[in-house]
Parts: structure tokens; C-alpha cells; sequence
């Protein structure tokens, strides 16, 4: 190669690689600088962890965070937090939630609408709650939203956060005594446009999907749209899905109201609206199979009992025609189902029951221009005779208004023996059983009858420790008027009570004084002339 095609030559890879040579005294410094501020960055990860967690607690009140990493990333301006834990002051043991990763950055796309937002993902949070921590969050004087929750958030980031996801979470609630804890498994959430950065206002800008497995097998889903920052509230409204929901697990709860529960599932869907200047709750089909449902009332909690009823009485006037409120079951179903009614204050306890039960129930609703809510029931009442139940309703200002039916035929009256027994101190040996009633109720004023019937009666007394003179007549005139019963034609006695009248306390509602008036007339008219008998005995 000659001296002048070396030098062409060279020239040529100089004029080539020339360009380069400004790119790389540029890029030289900014990798320099980049890994600079990463190792920046690692250094002050202990100073953010720090400056984090003691943000968190100034802001929070009743808990207190514990963070075991933080890692910023001064590019992305994006930031990570691992172990991030939270503990009840006054239960601490264990801690209501863990979170093992938190990554917080900037909303990316939030950016082409000129908005600087967070974008929030929190992975795999475990959430539990006890029965103890429960009472101590309700205890507190400080409402929910005052305790600076979303203040703690804003401490880890500081920009609002536009998007949140959750993934994989698991929330779990434990009872005291010897039940399964309710349990939520497989939580994934996501909310998007929450600073509503793309929707005009006065409307449900954010959109919102949660789903989880319930319990074992159960499954729930919500799709929706919310205003999160809507004040006082933050407001939404959802359509759900539930899915083979087990009431099994609901038994710690609804045994502080005198109820038992066992087995039974649940699917439903129906939508919730709760917004500014209205409120709905539609359930627009709802199955439950296979469930045992017990209240018992016992003297212990007699009074409490009697308390939650007013408060539910009061509700219901509240509620009936509330300009601002709809609550409607479209359509309700229950099948192959048992419902009890337990007296544990009477000697002996006796309990009243409907098996194999299928109840429906149809359009019922708290707005009068909703119609007419319908319910039928049937089953075997006592596991003997068959029942059936028609009930129209109508909401009314001053409550709800009934037209109630019921029909009860071919009872073996020997399954009603401890009620017998705890009435009227005797046993039936045999005998069938009928019980009809027609009742209206409307603003307050009560209407209709009770017609129990008895046939082929055989009574003879209880076994009782009580020997004195007044049990032995009583006895006595028991065996006579069942005697006297026996040698009727037909050889079964009818009573029938007309029932009417007004119900002035407002906090005593007009269904609440049905039952009680079919309950004594039920109870007292079953031999008809036995207690006005035993009055004569004894003089």
C-alpha cells in the first residue's frame, strides 16, 4: 500500500468516527453522573427509610408503621418500600397489616394531560383483625376518616396518587370461641383516574374492579365507578357478584344477636349506589340453599333483644319513603332450608320450627312507587304438617304495610309437646293440629283473626315434681275437656279470635304487636275454657 492510499484511507476513518466524538464527551459525564446519584441514592436509602416511617406515625393516630427497607430511584422518581407493617397502639399483637412490597412512581400517562400524579402499587398485603382490635377501632372517639390514613399515604409519596393497585391480598378476621375466621383470599383491586385527570366533574370519574375468593370456595366481584375525593364522602356505586358465599362462617357475628347459623350458601348480584344526595341498595337476585337459621331468646337478653327491635322499628319508619334512599330485593330465593324459633325462658324450652322451607320473595321494597313486595312461604311446619305463607307488602310513611295469609294443616300434635308442656303443664298423646290466620296491617292499625283447630285429641298430664292441690285439679279438668272432646261428633274444637286495634307507640311497630297478639291467642286458645276451669277447681 502506497503513502497515499494509507493516508486516503485514514482520512476516511477520521471523517467517520468524527461525528462520534461529541457523543461521547457528553455521554462520558452522564454515565458518570448517573451511577453517581444511584450511589447517592443507595446511601440515602436509610435517611428515606427513617424520614418515611417517622412521617407515616406523625400522621397516623391510634397506629403506629415500622418500615425495614426504602429504595428511591432518582431517574423514574419512583420509590419502594419492603416490610412495611402497621400495629394497633392499643393491641399491637398481631400487626393489622404487612405489606412486603410498596412501589410508588409517577403516573406516566397521567403526564400527556398535564397532571403530575403517583401512580400506587401495593403487592401481596396481608390485613388481620381481631375480635379485641375490632372493639378498640370502634371504641375510639376519633372517626375513621380523622385518623390520617390518607395523610400517611401522602407522606410516602408526595404526589397524589391517580392509580392504585392491589395484588394478591388477604384479609382475615377472627372471632373469639370456636369458629373459622372469615377470610378473604386472592384480592386484586385497581382504581384508575382517581385525581380525575381525564373526566369532567359532578360525576363517578374513577373506575374501580376488586375480586377475591371468600372464604373456601366463594367468590366475589365488583365493578364500578367512584369520586374519591367527593366531600364529606367519598362516593361510588358498583355492581357485584357473589358467588357460593358460605353463611357457615358468619356464625360468630350473628350470634351476638341471638342467632345460629349453619351451613347454607349464598349467590347474589345487585348493584350499590352510594353518592352526595342519594343512596341505593338493589339486590336483583339472590339464592340461598341449604341453610339452618336459629334465633333464641333467652331471659339473660331479654332486654337487649328487646332494644334491637326498636332499633330495627325505627329504622324501617325512617326509611319508608326516604326521598333519599332505595332498598329493593327484586327477586329472593331460599330453598331446602330449616328456621327455628328457640324460648329458653319457659319450663321446659321449646322450640317452634319450619323444615324443608322454600321462600320467595319478590319486588320488596322501602318506595312506595316500587308496587307491591310479595313473599310466599312453604314447608313442613314442625317436620309435620305443611305451612303456607302469602305476604303482600306496601311501604307506607308511617311503616311498612301487610297482607298476611298463613294456612298450617296436619300437625302431629305429640311434635308440639314441650310447647304444651310449657304452657299448660300437659302432654298430647295424639291429635292433628290447624292454624289459620288472615292479619292486615297499615299506619299503625291492626285487622283480621287467628283460628286455631285440634282433632282427635288424647291429653294426659306432664311429669312434674309439682304435688299440690291446685296441679292435681288442674289435672283432673284437663282430662276431662280432652274426654269431652273425644266424645264430640266430629271430635275436634275451633277457636277463633277476631283481632283489632292500634298500635300508638312509635316505637312499637304494628308487626311487632301481631305476632304477640297471634302468639297469645295461639297459645291461649289451644283448649279453650282450661284455665277459666282451673279457677273453679280451686275454689
Amino acid at each position: 500500500m502506497t503513502k497515499e492510499n494509507y493516508r486516503s484511507r485514514a482520512a476516511k476513518v477520521l471523517r467517520r468516527g468524527g461525528p462520534l466524538r461529541p457523543w461521547l464527551w457528553v455521554g462520558v459525564p452522564v454515565a458518570i453522573v448517573a451511577c453517581l446519584a444511584y450511589v447517592v441514592a443507595f446511601e440515602l436509602d436509610e435517611p428515606v427509610r427513617r424520614y418515611t416511617e417517622e412521617k407515616m406515625n406523625a400522621a397516623l393516630k391510634g397506629y403506629t408503621v415500622r418500615i425495614e427497607q426504602a429504595h428511591f430511584h432518582p431517574f423514574n422518581f419512583a420509590l419502594n418500600l419492603k416490610g412495611l407493617t402497621v400495629r394497633q397502639d392499643g393491641h399491637p399483637d398481631p400487626p393489622v397489616m404487612h405489606v412486603p412490597f410498596f412501589h410508588a412512581s409517577v403516573h406516566w400517562r397521567a403526564l400527556l394531560h398535564g397532571r403530575v400524579v403517583g401512580d400506587l402499587l401495593i403487592s401481596r398485603p396481608k390485613i388481620y383483625l381481631n375480635l379485641a382490635q375490632m372493639r378498640q377501632e370502634i371504641a375510639d372517639p376519633i372517626p375513621l376518616k380523622e385518623r390520617g390514613w390518607q395523610k400517611a399515604i401522602e407522606a410516602v409519596y408526595p404526589l397524589k396518587i391517580n392509580v392504585l393497585r392491589i395484588r394478591d391480598g388477604d384479609v382475615t378476621y377472627e372471632d373469639r370461641g370456636p369458629f373459622k375466621p372469615l377470610r378473604i383470599r386472592n384480592l386484586s383491586f385497581t382504581a384508575s383516574n382517581i385525581r380525575n385527570v381525564q373526566s369532567k366533574a359532578d360525576v363517578y370519574p374513577s373506575d374501580f374492579q376488586a375480586d377475591a375468593t371468600v372464604f373456601d370456595m366463594g367468590r366475589v366481584r365488583i365493578d364500578g365507578q367512584a369520586d374519591f375525593l367527593a366531600e364529606p364522602n367519598p362516593t361510588f356505586i358498583g355492581n357485584a357478584q357473589l358467588e357460593r358465599i358460605e353463611l357457615d362462617y358468619f356464625k360468630p357475628i350473628a350470634s351476638r344477636y341471638n342467632v345460629s347459623v349453619a351451613k347454607g350458601l349464598l349467590s347474589a348480584t345487585g348493584q350499590v349506589e352510594f353518592g352526595s344526595k342519594a343512596r341505593r341498595v338493589e339486590l336483583r337476585e339472590a339464592t340461598i340453599t341449604g341453610t339452618t337459621v336459629e334465633y333464641v331468646h333467652t331471659g339473660p337478653t331479654a332486654a337487649v333483644e328487646q332494644a334491637r327491635v326498636t332499633t330495627v322499628v325505627e329504622a324501617a319508619q325512617r326509611a319508608g319513603n326516604a326521598p333519599d334512599l332505595l332498598v329493593k330485593i327484586a327477586r329472593l330465593h331460599i330453598t331446602k332450608s330449616s328456621f327455628a324459633y328457640v324460648n329458653r325462658t319457659t319450663n321446659p324450652p321449646y322450640r317452634v320450627f319450619l323444615a324443608d322451607t322454600d321462600v320467595t320473595v319478590s319486588n320488596l321494597s322501602n318506595q312506595t312507587t316500587e308496587g307491591v313486595g310479595t313473599a310466599s312461604v312453604k314447608g313442613k311446619f314442625m317436620d309435620s304438617g305443611n305451612i303456607q305463607m302469602d305476604v303482600r307488602s306496601r311501604a307506607a310513611g308511617s311503616g311498612p304495610a301487610f297482607d298476611v295469609s298463613v294456612r298450617i294443616t296436619d300437625v302431629n300434635l305429640e311434635a308440639m309437646n314441650d310447647l304444651f308442656r310449657a304452657y299448660g303443664k300437659f302432654d298430647v298423646a295424639s291429635g292433628q293440629f290447624a292454624f289459620y290466620s288472615e292479619l292486615a296491617i297499615a299506619h299503625g292499625q291492626i285487622s283480621g283473626y287467628v283460628k286455631p283447630l285440634f282433632k282427635d285429641i288424647t291429653v294426659y298430664a306432664a311429669p312434674t315434681e309439682d304435688r299440690s292441690l291446685t296441679h292435681r285439679l288442674y289435672v283432673k279438668v284437663v282430662g276431662a275437656v280432652a274426654k269431652i272432646l273425644k266424645n264430640r261428633p266430629r271430635r275436634e274444637v275451633a277457636t277463633r279470635a277476631d283481632i283489632s286495634g292500634r298500635v300508638d307507640d312509635p316505637k312499637v311497630s304494628a308487626l311487632q304487636v301481631a305476632v304477640r297478639l297471634v302468639e297469645n291467642a295461639f297459645f291461649k286458645a289451644i283448649l279453650p275454657g282450661l284455665e277459666k276451669e282451673t279457677e273453679r277447681a280451686r275454689g
